[in-house]
Parts: structure tokens; sequence; C-alpha cells
């Protein structure tokens, strides 16, 4: 297998750390989304449609989109799963990374901040208000969802499953722009023993090839 990926990307983040908790080997292929490496025609006519990272080859089969490939990793390669079957654990596991993906990360990302300063022409104080608030307003109902459902030391139990593979590239990334979530502490105890995962450790922006300091 090969995954496009860029370091500091957490949607590759998930995906890494999905291959590393399955022990799947892969070769990673550098896509620098800083300098626009995604929107070239090449990569976008024969990797990924949605020019982003990360993409998944596996033979011949090519999938952007990283919870689509994580869902195809658990079909593929179920053990461990990361998914779970049974519908309650299952429900709980996509809501709350559903929360992550779609109502925090979407507004965050590396286009959107660009779009701010480059076409709204915001000030580098207003981007980081930008950024703080949503990370805020999605944290909250991240930890919100914990007090209800949190049995630890992970998300939902005694095992990672996509809600913690969706954490930890969040919070890693709020942590980087200085964000204060202290308010969350839950999500940080999540984090925090995540971090002593090997695979999790593994799959650290800081430990990538591609990494730029």
């Amino acid at each position: 297998m090969q995954l496009h990926s860029f370091f500091n990307s957490s949607t590759s983040y998930r995906v890494r750390i999905a291959l590393a908790l399955k022990g799947l080997a892969y070769d990673t292929l550098p896509v620098n989304i800083r300098i626009g490496e995604h929107r070239a025609a090449d990569y976008v006519a024969n990797v990924n449609p949605s020019a982003s990272v990360p993409a998944l080859v596996d033979g011949d089969f090519k999938l952007g989109q990283s919870l689509a490939i994580i869902d195809y990793l658990d079909r593929t390669h179920p053990e461990p799963r990361l998914i779970p079957l049974e519908p309650v654990a299952r429900a709980r596991v996509l809501e709350f990374a559903s929360l992550i993906s779609c109502d925090i990360h979407p507004v965050n990302n590396l286009r959107v901040l660009r779009y701010l300063e480059t076409e709204l022409k915001v000030t580098p104080q207003q981007k980081t208000a930008w950024y703080r608030h949503w990370i805020a307003e999605g944290m909250a109902g991240a930890e919100r969802m914990l007090e209800r459902s949190n049995e630890g030391p992970w998300c939902f139990g005694a095992q990672p499953t996509l809600a913690d593979v969706s954490l930890v590239p969040q919070i890693a990334n709020a942590l980087r722009m200085d964000c204060d979530l202290s308010a969350y502490p839950r999500c940080l105890a999540v984090y925090e023993h995540a971090s002593k995962h090997p695979a999790f450790a593994a799959a650290q922006p800081q430990r990538q090839p591609d990494y730029i300091a």
C-alpha cells in the first residue's frame, strides 16, 4: 500500500494511526499541501480527484477522504476493528468522529485559513480568533459526549476506535495553535493516554519522512 500524505495534515494523521494500529506496512508518498502539490494536475487526475490528502493506493484501488479510507481498512483488515459492529457502540463512535471531522476540521483547515487571509483580508489576530472559536465550540461538544459515555481510558472503553483516531490529531493541531484546552479534561486524558501507545506515537507528525521543523 501507498499513502499520499502530508506530515501536518490531521486527516493524513488519522489514516497513519489506523494503519499503525492494524500493523499494515505502507510507503509514504509526501504531498506538500503548503505549496499546492495536492492541486497538481497529475495528482488530481490520477490519484485523488478531491485535490486533497490523504489518498490510499491499494493495488489498483485508489481512495481519498480519511473516514472512507479507515472504513475500507476496517473491512479489508478488520483486526483490530476501529468502527464497532454493535449498533449502539458503532453509532456513538461515528457520532463522535463526525463531530471532529464535520464540525471542527472543515472550518479550520489550511485552505479555509488561507482564504480568510488572502480573500477576506483578515488580520492574523482575527484568523487566530476564528480558529480558537471553532475549536472551543467543537471541543465543548466532544467533552460533553465523553461525559455522557466515556468509560476510559479511550473515548469509548478499553480499546482505541475511530473516535480516538479522530480526536488525537485534532488536539495536536489545537495545541500547535496554542489553544487553551483546559476546559476539556476528558479529551485531554484520552490524548495523553494515546500518546503512550506505539501506534499513535509512530503516526505523529514529527516522525514522518516529510516532516518540516
